[in-house]
C-alpha cells in the first residue's frame, strides 16, 4: 500500500500514525511544532495535554472507563502509555503529562515506518489517502482548506453548547410535554417554576463560579452566543423575557402559568438525551450541576456534557463523514480528533484509532453501535441538524432490551455487552 499522510500530531493524529505503522504501511506525520504553535500550545513534544491531565474513570460503570477498556483490547498505542505513565487519582486514570507527551514523542520517533515532517502543511495533499487530525484550534489557513474541501463556506469555530441530560433522569412527575400555545408537535419537554423556585435559581445562578477562558478566547467568545449567567445578571427578569418565558404555557399541576419555564429539547434520534435550550454556559461544571439541579424536574439530573464555550474547530460530521471518519464524497480522505466533533482525550484517540485501521484496510472496519467506540463513530456520522461535539456518554448507546431502573446496574449491563462485542 502507498505511504499515508496524516496531519497534525496531537492524540488522534499519533494513535492513526501508529496504527498505520503497525499494519507494515509508511506513514508522513506532519506537526507545525515547534515552527509555529497555536494558542493553546506551549511544548514541542507531540501529543501534548494542554489542559487537565485526567483521562476520567477507570470504571466500567464510567463511560470513559468503558472506552478506555474498549481501546486497550483493540490495540490502542496511546492508552497504554498513558497506563504506564498514570499518578495516583484514585480510579480515575491520570497522568504525569510531560512523561506521557514524551514516551509517545519517543515512539514516533523511533518508528522505523513514520517519518515525522516538523513543519506546517498548509495544502491537502492531492494524492494517496490522507488524515486531517488537525484539532480544535486549527490554524486558519489550514481551516480554509478544510472549508474548500468540504463546500462549505464556515467551519463551526466557537462551541457554545448547553448541558445534555439523560432522559431518564429527569422527573417526569414535574416535567410535562407541550410547545407553546399548543401549537407543533409537543416534542419539548417543559419544567415549570413558580416564583420562590425561579428567584433562588437567580440569585445562584448569577453568583455561581465560571470557568476561565484563554485570552484569545476573550476577544470574540461572545460575540455569537450569550452565556445564560451573563444574560441573567442583566436584570431579574431578563431570562424570564428570554429562553425561560413562560408566555403560551400552563402548568398540569396548577392550570396556571409558570413563573418561569425551562425547555428540554431531544438531542439524538433515540430520544434519550435531551439539552437545555438557551442554555449556553461558561460556568464550571460542578458549578452546572449544582446550580441546574435546583431546577424542578432536574433534580437528580444526570448531566451527560456539560455545557461548553471555547474556541472549538470542527466540521459538520454528519452531513460530510461515515462511521468510520472517511470522508463521503473522497474515500481517500479521513479526519479524526475533535475536529470531528468527538470531545476528550480519549474520544480523540478512540476517532484516532478508528481512522488510522480503517486508512490502511482494504474493507471498511464499523465497530458496533452497542460498543462505545462504535456509539461515538455513529453520533458523528448521522444526521442530526443540532450537532454539537460529544464526548463519551451511555447516552449515545442502544437501550437494553430489559428495564433497569438501578443507574450503576444499568451501565454495568451496557457495559459487559459492549466487551462482549470487541473480539479483535
Amino acid at each position: 500500500m502507498e505511504e499515508i499522510t496524516v496531519i497534525g500530531a496531537g492524540l488522534a493524529g499519533t494513535e492513526a500514525a501508529l496504527q498505520i505503522a503497525k499494519k507494515g504501511v509508511k506513514v508522513k506525520l506532519y506537526e507545525m511544532k515547534p515552527h509555529k504553535f497555536s494558542p493553546a500550545h506551549s511544548s514541542e513534544k507531540l501529543a501534548e495535554i494542554v489542559c487537565s491531565n485526567s483521562f476520567k474513570s477507570n470504571s466500567l460503570t464510567n463511560a470513559c472507563g468503558l472506552l478506555k477498556e474498549e481501546l486497550r483490547r483493540l490495540g490502542s498505542e496511546l492508552i497504554p502509555i498513558a497506563d504506564s505513565v498514570s499518578v495516583p487519582a484514585g480510579q480515575a486514570l491520570a497522568v504525569d503529562r510531560e512523561k506521557f507527551s514524551k514516551a509517545v514523542t519517543e515512539k514516533i520517533e523511533k518508528n522505523p515506518n513514520i517519518e515525522l515532517i516538523r513543519e506546517e502543511i498548509t495544502q491537502i495533499p492531492k494524492q494517496g489517502k490522507v488524515i486531517i487530525a488537525t484539532g480544535p484550534l486549527t490554524s486558519d489557513e489550514f481551516s480554509h482548506k478544510i472549508s474548500q474541501l468540504i463546500g462549505q463556506k464556515d467551519l463551526y469555530f466557537y462551541d457554545a453548547a448547553a448541558p445534555i441530560i439523560e432522559k431518564s433522569s429527569i422527573n417526569m412527575e414535574i416535567a410535562f410535554w407541550g410547545d407553546r400555545y399548543g401549537k407543533g408537535d409537543s416534542s419539548y419537554l417543559n419544567l415549570p417554576m413558580n416564583q420562590e423556585e425561579y428567584l433562588n435559581f437567580y440569585q445562584a445562578l448569577i453568583h455561581a463560579e465560571v470557568a476561565t477562558l484563554h485570552d484569545f478566547e476573550k476577544r470574540e467568545i461572545f460575540e455569537g452566543c450569550m452565556p445564560v449567567e451573563i444574560m441573567a445578571k442583566r436584570g431579574e427578569d431578563t431570562l424570564r423575557f428570554g429562553p425561560l418565558k413562560p408566555v403560551g404555557f400552563t402548568d398540569p399541576r396548577t392550570g396556571q402559568r409558570p413563573y418561569a419555564l425551562v425547555q428540554l429539547r431531544q438531542d439524538n434520534k433515540e430520544g434519550t438525551l435531551f439539552n437545555m435550550v438557551g442554555f449556553q454556559t461558561n460556568l464550571k461544571f460542578g458549578e452546572q450541576k449544582r446550580v441546574f439541579s435546583m431546577i424542578p424536574g432536574l433534580e437528580h439530573a444526570n448531566f451527560m456534557k456539560y455545557g461548553v464555550m471555547h474556541r472549538n474547530t470542527y466540521i459538520d460530521s454528519t452531513k460530510l463523514l461515515d462511521a468510520s471518519y472517511c470522508l463521503k464524497k473522497d474515500a481517500r480522505i479521513y479526519f479524526a480528533g475533535q475536529i470531528t466533533g468527538v470531545e476528550g482525550y480519549v474520544e480523540s484517540i478512540s476517532s484516532g484509532l478508528v481512522a488510522g485501521m480503517n486508512s490502511c484496510s482494504n474493507e471498511k472496519i464499523m465497530f458496533p453501535r452497542e460498543t462505545m467506540i462504535g456509539a461515538l463513530a455513529d453520533y458523528i456520522s448521522t444526521e442530526n441538524e443540532k450537532f454539537q461535539p460529544m464526548n463519551a456518554n451511555f447516552g449515545i448507546l442502544p437501550g437494553l432490551e430489559e428495564k433497569i431502573r438501578n443507574k450503576v446496574e444499568r451501565y454495568e449491563k451496557m457495559s459487559r455487552r459492549a466487551l462482549n462485542c470487541i473480539k479483535m
